[in-house]
């Protein structure tokens, strides 16, 4: 992803030319009255309070650097597919209350993230769906302090809106005939709907493996497959673009979303503000709304 940056130019105003007529002779009493004049136009000019010329204040300058807003500049966020929605609103809010900010989101698997960020890819913030692929990062020394885990999510069953297949269960995932669609094993995503396929006592050979709880979903919105095992949350944000079948607590799996702001960031005060604001009363609201849990 690249970067816009806009160049900050200042205009000085110049001095006026010194516009010389042709001499001509005065009276002693006219030169005295002349220069009288001057002082007084000298005295004046100086106690002028000219703000947009070459004599603008330093003290005001300063003053106007000082309360500039740290966090009214552009930030880079990388963060889990399954946050799209809620980051874009947070994002949103977030350039509302720091005018001049400029958020830009990228949304991928967590693995996938946690691996662009390792290799050098430039980013402000890190927003993982587990403590695993977090843990990347911050072994690579690439977060600042320790990563806040800020909410967890949980697995559901996603239908298309009629359930052609009759799915009311887990079990019924490995019924024979059932297309199931499940995220590769390494994505967040995948690694939670194992650990809840596992509880249940359930085996499942998937029709097909998708990158991202996204792509995932978009199989069950376009009837190619019978179910998926998604978040929850991303259930609810489909709408009635597919159907949610709930799994009893004691067959669920979850995981934790961790956040933190980046060693290399150019930008760490912005960063450190947007992490702070996921973090804040704004950020929970936001992701409950959602359907994400708090953590434990």
């Amino acid at each position: 992803m690249g970067r816009s940056w806009a160049d900050v130019r200042r205009r000085a105003a110049g001095r006026p030319a010194d516009e010389s007529g042709p001499r001509r002779r005065r009276s002693r009493g006219a030169l005295t009255v002349l220069l009288a004049a001057t002082a007084l136009a000298l005295g004046a000019a100086a106690c002028g309070d000219d703000t947009t010329g070459a004599g603008s204040s330093p003290a005001a300058s300063t003053t106007a650097s000082a309360t500039k807003d740290p966090a009214a500049t552009s930030l880079t966020v990388f963060a889990a597919a399954s946050l799209t929605e809620t980051f874009t609103d947070l994002a949103d809010k977030f350039e509302a209350a720091h005018p001049g900010a400029d958020v830009k989101l990228n949304f991928a698997a967590s693995s996938a993230l946690a691996q662009q960020i390792t290799s050098g890819a430039p980013a402000d913030v890190f927003a993982s769906a587990s403590n695993s692929t977090m843990k990347q990062v911050t072994d690579a020394g690439l977060t600042v302090g320790t990563p806040a885990v800020f909410v967890r999510n949980s697995m559901e069953i996603a239908v298309p809106p009629d359930n052609p297949a009759g799915i009311t269960s887990l079990a019924d995932l490995a019924k024979p005939g059932v297309k199931v669609a499940l995220c590769e094993e390494q994505v967040p995503c995948g690694a939670t709907a194992l650990a809840a396929l596992k509880k249940a006592g359930v085996t499942v050979q998937p029709a097909t493996l998708g990158q991202d709880v996204k792509s995932v979903l978009t199989l069950v919105e376009l009837g190619e497959v019978d179910a998926a095992l998604v978040y929850r949350t991303d259930v609810a944000a489909a709408g009635d673009k597919a159907r949610g079948i709930e799994i009893p607590d004691a067959q669920n799996a979850s995981t934790d979303y961790p956040i933190a702001a980046l060693t290399d960031s150019e930008h760490p005060e912005a960063a450190k503000a947007f992490v702070d604001f996921v973090l804040s009363a704004t950020g929970t609201e936001v992701l409950t709304k959602a359907g994400f849990s708090q953590p434990l």
